[in-house]
């Protein structure tokens, strides 16, 4: 046996005894709470805040996703004809959806 690991002989195994380590094992990560965890150099844990710019460009295409579904919803009620309606009622609701945002970010379309 080879440094206490493996085969005490190789004979028969049909192995060299050489042991490879699998190095695209993913350890799994421990939840953060929306934060990331990230091991150090020394090992120590570290947990980072999550990207501000990053999480408001994610609010701000779910308000956009929003507001292309009222436009189908109101071209399918039938506000083809004066385009006008429809880019108010759409201004509209996108200054309601900016409203309804956390106070923390300041948002502009």
């Amino acid at each position: 046996m080879h440094d206490s690991i493996g085969l005490k002989t190789p004979r028969g195994s049909g192995t060299n005894r050489y042991i490879q380590g699998n190095r695209f094992f993913v350890r799994p990560k421990s939840g953060g709470g929306g934060k990331v965890v990230v091991e150090n150099k020394k090992g120590d844990v570290v947990f980072k805040k999550p990207n501000e710019e990053i999480l408001k460009h994610d609010r701000k295409r779910q308000i956009e996703l929003k507001l292309v579904v009222l436009e189908d919803k109101l071209i399918d009620l039938g506000y083809t004809e004066p385009e006008a309606e429809v880019s108010d009622k759409l201004a509209e609701s996108r200054r309601n959806l900016l409203e309804k945002l956390p106070a923390r970010t300041n948002l502009s379309l």
